[in-house]
Protein backbone atom coordinates (compact mmCIF):
# COMPACT_ATOMS: atom_id res chain seq x y z
CA UNK A 1 0.00 0.00 0.00
CA UNK A 2 1.16 3.71 -0.85
CA UNK A 3 1.18 5.84 2.15
CA UNK A 4 0.99 9.65 2.39
CA UNK A 5 4.24 11.50 1.85
CA UNK A 6 4.38 13.17 5.19
CA UNK A 7 6.65 16.24 3.85
CA UNK A 8 3.18 17.95 3.28
CA UNK A 9 2.70 18.34 6.73
CA UNK A 10 1.85 21.85 7.62
CA UNK A 11 0.44 22.45 11.24
CA UNK A 12 2.60 19.37 12.99
CA UNK A 13 5.74 19.87 10.60
CA UNK A 14 7.59 19.16 13.66
CA UNK A 15 7.41 16.06 13.13
CA UNK A 16 9.70 15.64 10.38
CA UNK A 17 12.55 16.39 12.73
CA UNK A 18 11.63 13.47 14.40
CA UNK A 19 14.57 10.56 14.01
CA UNK A 20 11.31 7.66 13.66
CA UNK A 21 9.45 9.80 11.33
CA UNK A 22 12.81 10.55 9.52
CA UNK A 23 13.34 6.75 9.02
CA UNK A 24 9.65 6.01 8.26
CA UNK A 25 9.64 9.25 5.57
CA UNK A 26 12.90 7.73 4.19
CA UNK A 27 11.68 4.02 4.07
CA UNK A 28 8.79 5.45 1.66
CA UNK A 29 10.80 7.14 0.02
CA UNK A 30 12.81 4.15 -0.60
CA UNK A 31 10.02 1.83 -1.65
CA UNK A 32 9.21 4.43 -4.39
CA UNK A 33 11.92 4.43 -5.65
CA UNK A 34 13.49 3.68 -9.24
CA UNK A 35 12.07 0.45 -10.24
CA UNK A 36 14.87 -0.41 -12.44
CA UNK A 37 17.67 -0.07 -9.79
CA UNK A 38 19.23 -3.17 -8.95
CA UNK A 39 16.67 -5.55 -6.90
CA UNK A 40 18.97 -7.38 -5.00
CA UNK A 41 20.82 -3.86 -3.34
CA UNK A 42 17.34 -2.04 -3.29
CA UNK A 43 16.08 -5.50 -0.94
CA UNK A 44 18.92 -5.38 1.19
CA UNK A 45 18.87 -1.48 1.83
CA UNK A 46 15.25 -1.58 2.54
CA UNK A 47 15.89 -4.75 5.02
CA UNK A 48 18.37 -2.74 6.68
CA UNK A 49 16.03 0.37 6.85
CA UNK A 50 13.11 -1.69 8.53
CA UNK A 51 15.33 -3.12 11.41
CA UNK A 52 16.69 0.43 11.84
CA UNK A 53 13.04 1.98 11.99
CA UNK A 54 12.07 -1.53 14.36
CA UNK A 55 14.75 -0.69 16.30
CA UNK A 56 13.86 2.64 17.22
CA UNK A 57 10.63 2.30 17.79
CA UNK A 58 11.64 -0.42 20.33
CA UNK A 59 13.08 2.03 22.35
CA UNK A 60 10.62 5.02 21.87
CA UNK A 61 8.16 1.97 23.18
CA UNK A 62 10.07 1.01 26.44
CA UNK A 63 11.31 4.86 27.15
CA UNK A 64 7.70 5.86 26.64
CA UNK A 65 5.67 3.35 28.06
CA UNK A 66 3.80 2.69 24.48
CA UNK A 67 2.06 -0.11 24.25
CA UNK A 68 -0.02 -2.06 21.51
CA UNK A 69 0.36 -0.66 18.32
CA UNK A 70 3.75 0.79 18.81
CA UNK A 71 3.72 3.09 15.55
CA UNK A 72 0.50 4.63 16.16
CA UNK A 73 1.36 5.22 19.88
CA UNK A 74 4.53 7.01 19.07
CA UNK A 75 2.56 9.29 16.40
CA UNK A 76 -0.15 10.36 18.99
CA UNK A 77 2.46 10.63 21.53
CA UNK A 78 4.64 13.16 19.35
CA UNK A 79 1.16 14.84 19.18
CA UNK A 80 0.28 15.29 22.44
CA UNK A 81 3.76 16.18 23.26
CA UNK A 82 2.60 19.50 20.87
CA UNK A 83 5.54 21.15 19.55
CA UNK A 84 3.76 22.21 16.82
CA UNK A 85 1.37 25.27 15.90
CA UNK A 86 -2.17 23.82 16.94
CA UNK A 87 -0.55 23.28 20.56
CA UNK A 88 1.22 26.26 20.74
CA UNK A 89 -1.98 28.60 19.68
CA UNK A 90 -4.51 27.38 21.66
CA UNK A 91 -1.91 27.38 25.30
CA UNK A 92 -1.09 31.03 23.95
CA UNK A 93 -5.30 31.65 23.00
CA UNK A 94 -6.92 28.70 24.96
CA UNK A 95 -9.00 28.11 21.96
CA UNK A 96 -9.21 27.53 18.09
CA UNK A 97 -10.15 29.06 14.93
CA UNK A 98 -11.68 27.62 11.75
CA UNK A 99 -8.63 28.32 9.76
CA UNK A 100 -6.64 26.21 12.63
CA UNK A 101 -9.23 23.53 12.28
CA UNK A 102 -9.36 23.18 8.35
CA UNK A 103 -4.99 22.74 8.54
CA UNK A 104 -5.24 20.31 11.01
CA UNK A 105 -7.73 18.57 9.40
CA UNK A 106 -5.53 18.58 6.09
CA UNK A 107 -2.60 16.89 8.42
CA UNK A 108 -4.92 14.69 9.97
CA UNK A 109 -5.49 13.16 6.07
CA UNK A 110 -1.91 12.41 5.90
CA UNK A 111 -1.21 10.74 9.72
CA UNK A 112 -4.88 8.38 9.53
CA UNK A 113 -3.48 6.33 7.43
CA UNK A 114 -0.27 5.66 9.47
CA UNK A 115 -2.37 5.55 12.54
CA UNK A 116 -4.47 2.41 11.58
CA UNK A 117 -1.52 0.35 10.11
CA UNK A 118 0.22 -2.04 11.52
CA UNK A 119 3.60 -1.36 12.28
CA UNK A 120 4.85 -4.34 11.09
CA UNK A 121 4.37 -3.37 7.52
CA UNK A 122 6.72 -0.74 8.05
CA UNK A 123 9.09 -2.71 10.25
CA UNK A 124 8.59 -6.84 9.35
CA UNK A 125 8.50 -7.28 12.88
CA UNK A 126 5.08 -8.05 14.49
CA UNK A 127 5.88 -7.91 18.06
CA UNK A 128 5.47 -4.29 17.52
CA UNK A 129 1.71 -4.94 16.63
CA UNK A 130 0.91 -5.78 19.97
CA UNK A 131 3.79 -4.58 22.28
CA UNK A 132 3.84 -4.83 26.08
CA UNK A 133 6.58 -2.39 27.74
CA UNK A 134 8.27 -3.00 31.33
CA UNK A 135 5.57 -0.16 32.27
CA UNK A 136 2.92 1.97 30.45
CA UNK A 137 3.10 5.32 30.28
CA UNK A 138 0.82 6.72 33.33
CA UNK A 139 -0.31 10.06 31.16
CA UNK A 140 -4.14 9.96 31.31
CA UNK A 141 -4.22 13.10 28.43
CA UNK A 142 -2.50 10.73 25.70
CA UNK A 143 -4.62 7.71 26.96
CA UNK A 144 -7.32 9.25 25.92
CA UNK A 145 -6.26 11.12 22.93
CA UNK A 146 -4.98 7.97 21.64
CA UNK A 147 -8.45 6.20 22.47
CA UNK A 148 -10.37 8.89 20.68
CA UNK A 149 -8.20 9.06 17.88
CA UNK A 150 -8.03 5.80 16.84
CA UNK A 151 -11.80 5.68 16.61
CA UNK A 152 -12.42 8.16 14.08
CA UNK A 153 -13.17 7.73 10.73
CA UNK A 154 -12.61 11.07 9.12
CA UNK A 155 -9.58 13.65 9.06
CA UNK A 156 -12.15 16.71 10.19
CA UNK A 157 -13.17 14.90 12.99
CA UNK A 158 -9.49 13.39 14.05
CA UNK A 159 -8.55 17.56 13.99
CA UNK A 160 -11.48 18.00 16.27
CA UNK A 161 -10.38 15.50 18.53
CA UNK A 162 -6.89 16.85 18.66
CA UNK A 163 -7.89 20.38 18.65
CA UNK A 164 -10.58 19.70 21.97
CA UNK A 165 -8.18 17.77 23.75
CA UNK A 166 -5.41 20.77 23.92
CA UNK A 167 -7.70 23.19 25.26
CA UNK A 168 -8.86 20.70 27.86
CA UNK A 169 -5.35 19.04 28.60
CA UNK A 170 -2.50 20.98 27.19
CA UNK A 171 0.54 19.34 26.02
CA UNK A 172 3.84 18.60 26.73
CA UNK A 173 4.82 18.87 30.20
CA UNK A 174 1.48 20.99 31.05
CA UNK A 175 -0.53 17.87 30.03
CA UNK A 176 1.58 15.28 31.66
CA UNK A 177 1.97 17.12 35.48
CA UNK A 178 -0.87 18.51 37.57
CA UNK A 179 2.29 20.18 39.72
CA UNK A 180 5.57 22.22 38.96
CA UNK A 181 8.35 23.46 40.68
CA UNK A 182 10.39 26.49 39.55
CA UNK A 183 13.84 26.14 38.66
CA UNK A 184 16.29 28.81 39.16
CA UNK A 185 16.46 30.60 36.08
CA UNK A 186 12.05 30.80 36.69
CA UNK A 187 11.84 27.30 34.21
CA UNK A 188 8.75 25.11 35.20
CA UNK A 189 9.52 21.46 36.02
CA UNK A 190 7.17 19.01 36.72
CA UNK A 191 7.07 17.19 39.66
CA UNK A 192 7.29 13.47 39.05
CA UNK A 193 4.81 11.06 40.81
CA UNK A 194 3.07 14.21 42.55
CA UNK A 195 1.32 12.54 45.59
CA UNK A 196 -1.77 14.10 46.96
CA UNK A 197 -4.90 13.03 49.09
CA UNK A 198 -8.25 12.01 47.64
CA UNK A 199 -10.46 15.53 48.95
CA UNK A 200 -13.00 13.49 50.50
CA UNK A 201 -10.44 11.46 53.03
CA UNK A 202 -9.72 15.15 54.45
CA UNK A 203 -11.65 14.78 57.84
CA UNK A 204 -12.16 17.53 59.89
CA UNK A 205 -12.59 21.64 59.31
CA UNK A 206 -15.48 21.86 57.15
CA UNK A 207 -16.19 24.84 57.37
CA UNK A 208 -12.67 25.92 56.19
CA UNK A 209 -12.42 22.91 53.56
CA UNK A 210 -15.65 24.51 52.27
CA UNK A 211 -14.47 27.85 51.46
CA UNK A 212 -11.45 26.59 49.77
CA UNK A 213 -13.02 24.46 47.21
CA UNK A 214 -16.20 26.98 46.83
CA UNK A 215 -13.24 29.23 45.94
CA UNK A 216 -11.07 26.93 43.59
CA UNK A 217 -14.27 25.85 41.95
CA UNK A 218 -15.27 29.71 41.10
CA UNK A 219 -11.45 30.15 39.95
CA UNK A 220 -11.88 27.37 37.43
CA UNK A 221 -15.12 28.95 36.18
CA UNK A 222 -14.15 31.69 35.31
CA UNK A 223 -15.93 33.51 38.01
CA UNK A 224 -14.09 35.83 40.22
CA UNK A 225 -11.92 34.41 43.31
CA UNK A 226 -9.65 35.34 46.13
CA UNK A 227 -5.91 34.70 46.89
CA UNK A 228 -6.22 32.31 50.00
CA UNK A 229 -4.37 32.31 53.39
CA UNK A 230 -4.47 29.29 55.19
CA UNK A 231 -3.42 29.45 58.81
CA UNK A 232 -3.11 27.75 62.10
CA UNK A 233 -1.55 25.09 63.78
CA UNK A 234 1.09 22.56 61.93
CA UNK A 235 -0.31 19.38 60.75
CA UNK A 236 -3.33 20.13 60.43
CA UNK A 237 -3.93 19.61 56.67
CA UNK A 238 -3.50 23.25 55.24
CA UNK A 239 -0.44 22.16 52.92
CA UNK A 240 -2.55 19.00 52.25
CA UNK A 241 -5.76 20.19 51.31
CA UNK A 242 -4.53 22.92 48.63
CA UNK A 243 -2.41 19.78 46.58
CA UNK A 244 -5.72 17.74 47.34
CA UNK A 245 -7.60 20.44 45.35
CA UNK A 246 -4.70 20.64 42.61
CA UNK A 247 -5.02 16.68 42.03
CA UNK A 248 -8.97 17.12 42.30
CA UNK A 249 -9.39 19.74 39.27
CA UNK A 250 -6.35 18.69 37.17
CA UNK A 251 -8.42 17.21 34.96
CA UNK A 252 -10.25 20.52 34.59
CA UNK A 253 -7.07 22.65 33.55
CA UNK A 254 -5.29 23.69 37.17
CA UNK A 255 -2.06 22.94 38.10
CA UNK A 256 -0.30 23.82 41.06
CA UNK A 257 3.38 25.68 40.74
CA UNK A 258 5.08 25.38 44.01
CA UNK A 259 7.71 28.52 44.89
CA UNK A 260 9.59 29.08 47.79
CA UNK A 261 9.93 31.89 50.00
CA UNK A 262 13.76 32.30 48.75
CA UNK A 263 12.22 32.23 45.03
CA UNK A 264 10.16 35.68 45.73
CA UNK A 265 11.93 38.02 43.03
CA UNK A 266 10.91 35.31 40.38
CA UNK A 267 7.17 35.57 41.52
CA UNK A 268 6.58 38.87 38.57
CA UNK A 269 8.74 36.84 36.02
CA UNK A 270 6.92 33.62 37.07
CA UNK A 271 3.30 36.03 36.47
CA UNK A 272 4.18 37.09 33.70
CA UNK A 273 5.17 34.37 31.94
CA UNK A 274 1.72 32.36 33.20
CA UNK A 275 -0.12 34.56 31.75
CA UNK A 276 1.03 33.85 28.70
CA UNK A 277 -0.97 29.94 28.88
CA UNK A 278 -4.65 30.92 28.80
CA UNK A 279 -5.43 27.14 28.24
CA UNK A 280 -4.50 26.87 31.85
CA UNK A 281 -5.13 28.19 35.02
CA UNK A 282 -2.27 28.16 37.99
CA UNK A 283 -2.15 28.53 41.56
CA UNK A 284 1.24 29.83 42.81
CA UNK A 285 1.41 28.10 46.15
CA UNK A 286 3.40 29.19 48.73
CA UNK A 287 3.91 26.90 51.39
CA UNK A 288 5.06 27.57 55.54
CA UNK A 289 5.22 31.51 54.65
CA UNK A 290 6.48 33.85 57.57
CA UNK A 291 8.95 36.33 57.36
CA UNK A 292 11.53 37.25 60.34
CA UNK A 293 12.19 40.52 61.52
CA UNK A 294 14.25 42.79 59.11
CA UNK A 295 13.57 40.76 56.11
CA UNK A 296 12.34 42.61 53.29
CA UNK A 297 11.57 40.16 50.70
CA UNK A 298 8.01 39.64 51.11
CA UNK A 299 7.63 43.10 49.52
CA UNK A 300 8.15 41.05 46.38
CA UNK A 301 5.37 39.03 47.07
CA UNK A 302 3.12 42.11 48.34
CA UNK A 303 3.85 44.17 45.13
CA UNK A 304 2.81 41.27 42.73
CA UNK A 305 -0.72 40.30 44.80
CA UNK A 306 -1.62 43.99 44.83
CA UNK A 307 0.24 46.91 43.87
CA UNK A 308 2.53 46.36 40.98
CA UNK A 309 1.85 48.24 37.78
CA UNK A 310 1.32 44.71 35.92
CA UNK A 311 -1.91 43.24 37.67
CA UNK A 312 -1.97 39.83 38.82
CA UNK A 313 -3.09 37.63 35.75
CA UNK A 314 -6.71 36.01 35.89
CA UNK A 315 -5.39 32.69 34.97
CA UNK A 316 -3.71 32.62 38.39
CA UNK A 317 -4.11 32.84 42.17
CA UNK A 318 -1.99 32.34 45.24
CA UNK A 319 -2.65 30.28 47.89
CA UNK A 320 -0.25 30.12 50.74
CA UNK A 321 0.56 28.77 54.27
CA UNK A 322 1.82 29.72 57.35
CA UNK A 323 1.46 29.30 60.92
CA UNK A 324 1.64 33.17 61.72
CA UNK A 325 -1.43 34.49 61.20
CA UNK A 326 0.65 37.98 59.75
CA UNK A 327 3.19 36.22 58.13
CA UNK A 328 5.61 39.27 59.25
CA UNK A 329 7.11 38.73 62.93
CA UNK A 330 6.13 41.50 64.58
CA UNK A 331 7.59 41.78 68.36
CA UNK A 332 6.47 44.10 71.43
CA UNK A 333 8.52 46.91 70.50
CA UNK A 334 6.59 47.29 67.60
CA UNK A 335 3.25 47.53 69.86
CA UNK A 336 5.45 50.59 71.55
CA UNK A 337 8.01 50.38 74.54
CA UNK A 338 10.30 52.95 75.90
CA UNK A 339 13.14 52.38 73.73
CA UNK A 340 14.94 55.49 72.57
CA UNK A 341 15.74 53.98 69.34
CA UNK A 342 11.62 52.28 68.58
CA UNK A 343 9.97 53.59 65.24
CA UNK A 344 8.20 57.07 66.23
CA UNK A 345 5.34 55.69 63.93
CA UNK A 346 5.15 52.88 64.97
CA UNK A 347 1.74 52.50 63.84
CA UNK A 348 2.73 52.75 60.08
CA UNK A 349 5.33 49.91 61.65
CA UNK A 350 2.17 48.17 62.04
CA UNK A 351 0.42 48.89 59.41
CA UNK A 352 3.56 47.23 57.58
CA UNK A 353 3.42 44.29 59.35
CA UNK A 354 -0.45 42.88 58.09
CA UNK A 355 -0.07 44.69 54.89
CA UNK A 356 0.67 41.36 53.43
CA UNK A 357 -1.76 39.39 54.71
CA UNK A 358 -4.66 41.71 54.05
CA UNK A 359 -3.95 41.35 50.41
CA UNK A 360 -5.31 37.70 50.75
CA UNK A 361 -8.81 38.39 50.28
CA UNK A 362 -9.71 34.50 51.79
CA UNK A 363 -7.93 33.90 55.08
CA UNK A 364 -8.51 30.48 56.88
CA UNK A 365 -7.59 29.80 60.13
CA UNK A 366 -7.11 26.00 61.32
CA UNK A 367 -6.97 25.59 64.78
CA UNK A 368 -5.56 22.51 66.65
CA UNK A 369 -8.55 19.27 66.53
CA UNK A 370 -9.94 17.97 69.23
CA UNK A 371 -9.94 14.70 70.68
CA UNK A 372 -12.19 13.04 69.40
CA UNK A 373 -11.33 14.55 65.67
CA UNK A 374 -7.80 13.58 66.15
CA UNK A 375 -9.28 9.97 66.90
CA UNK A 376 -11.54 9.86 64.01
CA UNK A 377 -8.39 10.87 61.90
CA UNK A 378 -6.77 7.48 62.58
CA UNK A 379 -9.99 5.68 63.12
CA UNK A 380 -10.40 6.47 59.03
CA UNK A 381 -7.05 5.93 58.01
CA UNK A 382 -7.23 2.41 59.39
CA UNK A 383 -10.59 1.47 57.83
CA UNK A 384 -9.21 1.91 54.47
CA UNK A 385 -6.33 -0.52 55.29
CA UNK A 386 -8.97 -2.95 56.32
CA UNK A 387 -8.48 -2.28 60.04
CA UNK A 388 -10.90 -2.10 63.11
CA UNK A 389 -9.67 -1.15 66.38
CA UNK A 390 -11.88 -1.47 69.41
CA UNK A 391 -13.00 2.21 70.48
CA UNK A 392 -11.00 1.86 73.66
CA UNK A 393 -8.08 0.69 72.07
CA UNK A 394 -8.32 2.96 69.50
CA UNK A 395 -8.02 5.83 72.33
CA UNK A 396 -5.28 4.49 74.51
CA UNK A 397 -3.46 3.63 71.77
CA UNK A 398 -4.42 7.08 70.29
CA UNK A 399 -3.53 8.94 72.92
CA UNK A 400 -0.58 7.31 74.49
CA UNK A 401 0.60 8.09 70.64
CA UNK A 402 -0.19 11.64 70.96
CA UNK A 403 1.66 12.04 74.51
CA UNK A 404 4.71 10.41 73.13
CA UNK A 405 5.02 13.20 70.06
CA UNK A 406 4.33 16.43 70.23
CA UNK A 407 1.08 16.71 70.35
CA UNK A 408 -2.24 15.90 68.29
CA UNK A 409 -2.93 17.01 64.63
CA UNK A 410 -3.44 14.98 60.94
CA UNK A 411 0.33 14.78 60.42
CA UNK A 412 0.89 13.01 63.58
CA UNK A 413 -2.33 10.76 63.37
CA UNK A 414 -1.10 9.66 59.96
CA UNK A 415 2.16 9.02 61.71
CA UNK A 416 0.41 6.57 63.89
CA UNK A 417 -1.42 4.57 61.23
CA UNK A 418 1.44 3.95 59.67
CA UNK A 419 3.34 2.52 62.32
CA UNK A 420 0.36 0.09 63.33
CA UNK A 421 0.31 -0.93 59.94
CA UNK A 422 4.05 -1.57 59.88
CA UNK A 423 3.96 -3.72 63.12
CA UNK A 424 0.88 -5.76 62.64
CA UNK A 425 1.85 -9.34 62.56
CA UNK A 426 1.80 -10.89 59.65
Amino acid sequence: MKYPDLKQLTVCRNLLNDPVIQKLAALQAENAGDADADKDRAAEETLSARCALADLLLQRAEKQGLSGNVLAGYIIHCLAEGDNTAAKTVEATGTYGTGLAQAAAHDMELLLPYLTAKTSEFTGQAFLDEYQPAKETGNPFERELRRRLLRVKTAKTAARVLLESYCKWGSGMLARYPAFRIESDGRLTGIEDFSAFPWDDLLGYEEQKNKLLLNTRNFIEGRPANNVLLTGARGTGKSTGVKALAAMFSAEGLRLIQITREQLDLVAPVLEKLSGIRSKRFILFFDDLSFDEGESSYKYLKSAIDGSVTPQPDNVLIYATSNRRHLLKETWGDRGNNDPDAEVYRQDSTNESISLSDRFGLILHYSKPSQEEYLQMIDHELRKAGIALDPEELRLQGIQWEMEHSGRNGRIANQFVKWYIGNLEE
